[in-house]
């Protein structure tokens, strides 16, 4: 076959040269890419373009042209008239003997496993403008299946080039300007795979554009029948996290099979009708082809496909067209989509509010695995669910009730992480008890020697890490070659952030139980509202509290007790998006001590911090009143736990300063390199290798900022999440809810009542300010509700303007609660659905003790 490939009116599917589109045309140029890649499509033969150009050339071609110079793009009556001249040019049509000689012999290589001379094979067209990005020649050219013997194959190949010029292919040409003189045609011919199913698979939703999922259409027989619309097929949609399949099935009436004189429709038996045409791990195995063949492209896919004992073959992929082809490629971040799972996004949730960048949460899997102390039991103790970080109840529940520690696991979820809403019940993990005892004993054996060194070293850690986490981010700043960014990194900064973060395990353990068991006993002792005001008061002394020690540090500078320079290092790394290593630390922007400063004007932190001392004192008299033995008693443990809460917070905000020195490194990293902001783009590994001069993975840097943006741009998540959740699919949803999302459709209804976790005691009134961000909070005035999603240290300044404050995520334990109770705010947290019910201009009544919120009048309404 030398010869004739060096025309090259024949070539090998799978030939180098066969890639090239004018020569092998769309469909053909596709599956020598896919051949090449690897991957499973049928063996065969391109007859080529030049074959076509031989065969048509002198006087065939001259009629072509004749009848196509008579055609008016608005006027389809000319579009049949010229089909129907070009039609009897190719009835009477000689195949150049030079041409069929090289078809005959490429056709004689494909019988592998039957006679060569009677190989069954498929033939379809492959025109120079179809499957191309943009255009939408899908079934305009004919095809032909169960092709026999060389001279069928001659006849199928005339009558392929021949439907290059039916009228419908006529009219769409011209109507796009396609000269005809641009267009050949090209005919692939493989081997028929005589499929048990067969189908189409996307990569993205075609009518959302989601990506979390694959999905399949899937029926008995050759793929005519789904391709053609003759059977309504079974629908497999596949996590491409995790490889969950939500299965469709359908009754299938007919199938197409191979007869006689070629294909034909026959009646499914009856025992096939209802039964899934593929199977799970089938349709996994498919699922994974078109991811593999997505990234190959670049593009969403539209992937035919069949299945023969098992094995699947790819027949023809081409780029998904509509509006969701269009979308830029993305990937999938979605944990939820690995099982049935509970997942909240409260407590760690309010250092990472918003979506994350790939750096940042490559950074944060290093924080999380030395800052929890756990076992692997393969489920995931946390994820990333759409971009943001989310904590995994099922398995905490699972733990818990192996150990036979219910209560406690359930009155610590409720401190740390509040109430669930929607009635909703946690997800146990189905695994054996002794099969997890036998993963739990040894870790949790090993974590309390582990976590013994940390809370040892905690007190020297503390000492000096403001310095140390200051030193590292100025010198990450200095470093001027981009291998001694990477050894800096590698022997320093990343140590530095497994230190840090096992400081704050160490700190958060080191009284373990001690805080929900205080907690409980203050209750039964004094009631809620006497509790809650004894826990507060950390702040006092000479040793603050982290979460509001921007705020006194403000009261210092402002009364000249501290100067600015000295507050900056202190305070400039505490933020909203703490751990976000793209988002500017407050220490980055010139003016915003100033405007802090500004702010703290409009309000008497003084007053407010000295009355709810008072407030303290009088509950201590009645505790002391009631009973002085165990006051005593109590307040022991309370400086114990105080000192302990001080710890956690100082060691978190550590955490927070060693994040800013990350920070620098990248900044660092992104100017050496040249790559700007796309190193968050990158995982730390990556990073380090590219620093190293590994090569940029230019294409990957794309999609993950495409995804990025996609997830960005979504609204806020639900709090709380139970299952697979398609962030895409749900904010596509026009009654979709932002308090709670329940795959299994479990969750109570959405309330009009605002409600949550009791957060600071007290009852105001007042009108609402929802705000979504900490920019936002500017239009915060004084003496108005702040209601909001979540809050965190880079709120704190804000804390003093408000009458109250509301959230949709919190619980005792978390920042919006802490704060408020050292300032004596009323604060409803963990509500779930108040920014979905308020509205700004709202008056409310916030009943801080009992965890209510009222609507008293709604906006608009009211006489002001």
């Amino acid at each position: 076959m030398t010869t004739e490939v060096d025309q090259p009116f024949v070539l090998d599917l799978a030939d180098p040269a066969a890639v090239r589109l004018e020569l092998t045309g769309g469909k053909g140029s596709s599956l020598a890419r896919l051949a090449a890649a690897g991957l499973p499509v049928p063996g065969g033969i391109h007859v080529t373009t030049d074959a076509y150009r031989a065969a048509v050339a002198g006087a065939p071609q001259r009629s072509i042209i004749e009848a196509i110079g008579t055609v008016d793009p608005d006027r389809p009556e000319t579009h049949e008239a010229a089909a129907a001249h070009i039609a009897e040019v190719f009835a009477v049509l000689e195949v150049p003997a030079t041409v069929a000689d090289a078809v005959r012999a490429g056709y004689s290589t494909l019988g592998v496993a039957c006679d060569p001379s009677d190989a069954p094979v498929a033939v379809r067209s492959s025109a120079t403008a179809e499957d191309l990005p943009g255009m939408s020649f899908a079934g305009q050219q004919d095809s032909f299946l169960n092709i026999r013997g060389a001279d069928a194959l001659l006849r199928a190949v005339r009558d392929c080039w021949a439907s290059l010029w039916t009228a419908r292919a006529i009219g769409y040409r011209a109507r796009h300007g396609i000269p005809a003189d641009d267009v050949a045609l090209a005919v692939v011919v493989q081997h028929l795979v005589d499929a048990d199913a067969a189908g189409i698979l996307f990569t993205v939703d075609p009518m959302t554009g989601s990506r979390d999922r694959v999905l399949i259409n899937a029926a008995w027989g050759l793929g005519e029948a789904v391709v053609g619309g003759q059977v309504t097929p079974d629908t497999f949609r596949v996590a491409r996290v995790g490889g969950a399949v939500d299965t469709m099935v359908s009754t299938k009436e007919v199938r197409t099979v191979r007869t006689a004189d070629g294909t034909g429709n026959e009646p499914v038996p009856t025992e096939l009708r209802d039964r899934p045409s593929l199977t799970d791990e089938q349709a996994g195995r498919l699922a994974t082809l078109g991811a593999r063949i997505e990234e190959l492209y670049g593009v969403a896919m539209d992937v035919e496909w069949a299945l023969r004992d098992g094995s699947p073959f790819i027949l023809q992929a081409r780029p998904v067209t509509g509006a969701a082809g269009e979308r830029t490629v993305t990937e999938v971040w979605n944990d939820s989509l690995r099982g049935d799972y509970l997942w909240t996004n409260a407590n760690l949730g309010e250092a990472l509010p918003s979506v994350m960048t790939p750096l940042t949460w490559s950074l944060v899997q290093t924080f999380m695995a030395n800052a929890m102390a756990s076992a692997e039991i393969g489920h995931p103790v946390y994820g990333n669910v759409g971009g943001r970080f989310y904590m995994n109840l099922s398995v905490i529940e699972t733990i818990g009730r192996a150990f036979g520690m219910t209560r406690t696991t359930d009155a610590a979820q409720r401190e740390v992480f509040g109430q669930l809403p929607g009635h909703l019940d946690i997800p146990v993990i189905p695994i054996g008890r002794w099969a997890l005892l036998k993963v739990l004993v040894p870790a949790v054996r090993d974590n309390r020697k582990a976590l013994a060194a940390d809370v040892r070293a905690l007190p020297a850690f503390l000492e000096t890490a403001e310095q140390r986490g200051t030193e590292l981010r100025e010198r990450a700043a200095r470093i001027g070659d981009t291998r001694e960014l990477a050894a800096f990194w590698r022997a320093e900064l990343a140590p530095y952030l497994v230190e840090s973060s096992r400081m704050l395990r160490g700190a958060g353990k080191q009284d373990g139980n001690l805080l929900l068991r205080l907690r409980r006993d203050l209750r039964e002792t004094l009631g809620d509202a006497d509790a809650e005001v004894l826990t507060s008061g950390l702040s006092a002394g000479g040793q603050g509290l982290a979460s509001i020690g921007p705020l006194v540090g403000l009261r210092a500078v402002a009364r000249g007790d501290l100067d600015r320079e000295t507050y900056v290092r202190r305070y400039g790394h505490r933020c909203a998006d703490e751990f976000e290593v793209s988002a500017p630390r407050p220490a980055e922007e010139r003016d915003w001590l100033g405007r802090q400063l500004a702010g703290l004007a409009e309000t008497d932190v003084d007053a407010m911090l000295a009355r709810q001392h008072e407030v303290r004192a009088a509950a201590w008299t009645r505790l002391e009143e009631r009973s002085p033995r165990k006051a005593a008693a109590l307040r022991r443990r309370l400086a114990r736990w105080s000192g302990t809460a001080r710890d956690r917070e100082s060691a978190r905000s550590e955490v927070v300063r060693t994040f800013w020195a990350l920070r620098t490194f990248a900044l660092r990293a992104g100017e050496l390199t040249g790559l700007g902001d796309d190193v968050f783009y990158l995982d730390g590994d990556e990073l380090a290798g590219v620093l190293d001069g590994a090569e940029v993975p230019g294409g990957r840097l794309a999609t993950r900022r495409a995804t990025y943006e996609q997830y960005r741009d979504l609204p806020a998540y639900p709090a709380v999440i139970r299952g697979r959740f398609d962030p895409v699919r749900w904010a596509s949803d026009p009654a979709l809810r932002t308090d709670v999302f329940d795959e299994h459709g479990l969750a109570a209804g959405a309330d009009d009542e605002v409600k949550g976790f009791p957060g600071a005691a007290g009852v105001v009134e007042g009108v609402a300010r929802v705000v979504r961000t900490v920019a936002d909070g500017e239009a915060l005035r004084a003496g108005e509700v702040l209601v909001t999603s979540v809050t965190n240290v880079g709120w704190t300044p804000l804390f003093p303007r408000a009458a109250a404050v509301v959230t949709d995520v919190g619980a005792p334990l978390s920042h919006a609660a802490i704060v408020a109770r050292e300032l004596g705010i009323p604060a409803v947290v963990g509500c779930g659905n108040a920014t979905m019910r308020v509205r700004t201009g709202d008056l409310l009544r916030v009943d801080g003790a009992h965890g209510t919120v009222e609507i008293l009048e709604p906006a608009g309404t009211r006489d002001d």
